[in-house]
C-alpha cells in the first residue's frame, strides 16, 4: 500500500485520482475518459467522476463536494497509467487452485474421476484448506479479480474457511459448498441428502454471521451438476433457494456431450437440462450457468425469459478433449447476461486477461462456423464481459462493474509505462486506446499496480 492509500484509509478519508479512466457503459460502449477526476468517499463509493478536468480546478471541485482541499492526497496518473474496473470471475473452483493445467486431453468425466475428485478430497483437512485458499484468494486478487463466484469442495468446514479468507483479504465473493452425493468415488461424496443440505444451510448461516449485510461475501447454492445430485438433493436445494430468495445459485450446464448424455440417462423424464433444473426450481434470475455449450433453441429462449446468467469459460472449453465454442454472440443477441470465468483447474490460467484473449479466439471460431452470422467479439465487448457483464451475471451490477457515480470503487490501477519487458512497449505516438489494447492483449498481472475493493487497497 503506497502512502496515499495508507494515509487515506487509516484516517477514514476519501481517496482521489486524476488521469485516464476506462470503463464500459454498455456492451458496445467502452468509455475512455482523459484528465478525469474521480473521488471515492469514506464508504468506498464513487462520489464524482468528471472528465476533462484541469489540475488547477481540482481544489474547487473538492470544495463543491463539501471537503476541505489538501486534507486528503490526490494520485496523479501519468501517461501509460489508467484506472479500470476490477475483473469479475463468474465461474471459479477454488479447490482446484493447485491443480491448474493438469489433465489436458481428458474427457470431462475422466478428468473429474482421475484428477479432480482426489485433489478436492484434500480439503477435509482444515489446515490444508487454510493454506490453499489463502494462496488462491491472494493470487486471484493479484490478477485483478475483485469479485469471484467460487465453488468450494464438498466440505462444509473448508468452505466456511474460504468465506472467512475472502472477507479477511477483502475480495468480493460468492461462496458455495459443492453439493454432490452420487456418481463420484465413495470417499468423495456427501454422506447423505440430509447432510449435504445441512452443511449448505450452515454455510449460509456462517456467512450471515461474518458478513451480515453481505457487503463483500454472500453464499451461493451450488449443486455441482445434475449428475452428482440425487433428485431429493436437487429438490432440497430448490427449497433452500426459496427459503433464501436473495441467495444466488450456480451449477454446470450443457458443458460436454458425454455429461449431457449421462444426465439424460439419469433423468429420462426431462427433455433437456432447462426442463430438469426448472422442475427443481433452480433456474431464476439469480442463477449462474457455467459453460452452456450445446443449448437447444428452446433452452436459449428459456434462459432469456428466466433471466439466468451464463458464465463463459473459453479456456477450459477449448483445452479439454474437444474444442468447444459456446454461442456467445447468440446469447448476447438475445439479451442474455454473459460474463467470463477462469474455471480455475478446468482452465490453465488464473488471469482474466487470458480469458478475454481466449474468448476472442473462440468467437472467431464461431464466426467461421456460422459463415459470419455470429461476428467475433470486439475489444470493447470482451472487456465488458470481464467487468460489467460479469457483475450482471453475479447480480451485482447495481454495486460494481463500472465507475458510475454511487457504485462501490472496485478498481485496478494499471501501469503500462514500465521497463519490465512484459507487454508490447508503449510508444510516444500511441493513443490511449492503443495503450489499452496493448495491455489487454500482451500485459499481465505485473502491470496491475493496485487493486481496490470498495475503496480499499487489497493487492499484496
Amino acid at each position: 500500500m503506497d502512502e496515499i492509500d495508507k494515509g487515506s484509509r487509516t484516517l477514514g478519508l476519501p481517496i482521489a485520482f486524476h488521469g485516464t479512466v476506462i470503463h464500459s457503459r454498455r456492451l458496445n460502449e467502452l468509455e475512455i475518459l482523459e484528465n478525469c477526476f474521480l473521488l471515492v468517499d469514506k464508504a468506498g463509493k464513487i462520489q464524482t467522476l468528471q472528465a476533462g478536468v484541469d489540475p488547477n480546478e481540482i481544489n474547487s471541485i473538492i470544495s463543491d463536494l463539501g471537503y476541505t482541499p489538501d486534507v486528503f492526497p490526490i494520485k496523479y496518473l501519468q501517461r501509460g497509467q489508467f484506472l479500470c474496473p476490477g475483473f469479475v470471475d463468474t465461474h471459479n473452483h477454488a479447490p482446484q487452485w493447485t491443480q491448474r493445467g493438469i489433465g489436458r486431453g481428458k474427457t470431462l468425466m475422466e478428468w473429474l474421476n482421475n484428477v479432480t475428485f482426489a485433489h478436492e478430497a484434500k480439503f477435509a483437512d482444515a489446515e490444508y484448506a487454510k493454506r490453499t485458499y489463502s494462496s488462491c484468494v491472494s493470487g486471484f486478487l493479484r490478477h485483478g479479480i475483485t469479485t469471484a463466484s467460487y465453488y468450494g469442495s464438498l466440505h462444509g468446514e473448508a468452505t466456511q474457511i474460504l468465506a472467512d479468507i475472502c472477507l479477511e483479504k477483502g475480495q468480493r465473493a460468492l461462496v458455495g459448498k459443492c453439493n454432490m452425493n452420487r456418481n463420484s468415488p465413495e470417499w468423495y461424496r456427501d454422506a447423505s441428502v440430509e447432510d449435504s443440505l445441512h452443511q449448505t444451510q450452515e454455510l449460509i448461516q456462517h456467512i450471515q454471521t461474518i458478513d451480515p449485510d453481505n457487503k463483500l461475501v454472500r453464499p451461493i447454492i451450488t449443486p455441482r451438476f445434475a449428475i452428482s445430485c440425487e433428485p431429493d438433493l436437487l429438490s432440497g436445494l430448490g427449497s433452500l433457494a426459496k427459503e433464501h430468495p436473495d441467495t444466488p445459485i450456480q451449477t454446470h450446464f450443457n458443458e460436454a456431450k458425454g455429461e449431457m448424455m449421462l444426465t439424460k440417462e439419469l433423468f429420462p423424464q426431462f427433455r433437456n437440462e432447462v426442463e430438469l433444473y426448472k422442475s427443481y426450481e433452480l433456474l431464476t434470475d439469480r442463477t449462474i450457468l457455467a459453460h452452456c455449450i450445446y443449448l437447444e433453441e428452446e433452452e436459449i429462449e428459456a434462459l432469456r425469459e428466466l433471466r439466468c446468467g451464463v458464465a463463459h469459460c473459453p479456456i477450459s472449453n477449448t483445452t479439454m478433449d474437444f474444442f468447444m465454442a459456446a454461442p456467445i454472440r447468440e446469447y448476447l443477441r438475445r439479451g442474455i447476461k454473459v460474463g467470463l470465468g477462469t474455471d480455475s483447474g478446468g482452465g490453465h490460467s488464473a488471469s482474466m486477461l487470458d480469458s478475454m484473449r481466449q474468448a476472442f479466439v473462440v468467437s472467431i471460431a464461431r464466426q467461421d462456423a456460422t459463415d459470419g452470422q455470429d461476428p467475433a467479439l470486439s475489444m470493447a465487448e470482451g472487456f465488458y464481459l470481464a467487468t460489467l457483464g460479469g457483475a450482471q451475471v453475479c447480480g451485482l451490477d447495481e454495486k460494481i462493474g463500472n465507475f458510475a457515480v454511487g457504485k462501490e470503487f472496485d478498481a485496478l490501477e494499471v501501469h503500462c509505462d514500465d521497463n519490465l519487458g512484459i507487454m508490447t512497449p508503449v510508444e510516444d505516438d500511441d493513443s490511449i486506446s492503443t495503450i489499452f489494447e496493448k495491455w489487454i492483449m500482451t500485459g499481465d498481472d505485473r502491470n496491475i499496480a493496485k487493486v481496490y475493493v470498495c475503496g480499499r487497497s487489497v493487492k499484496v
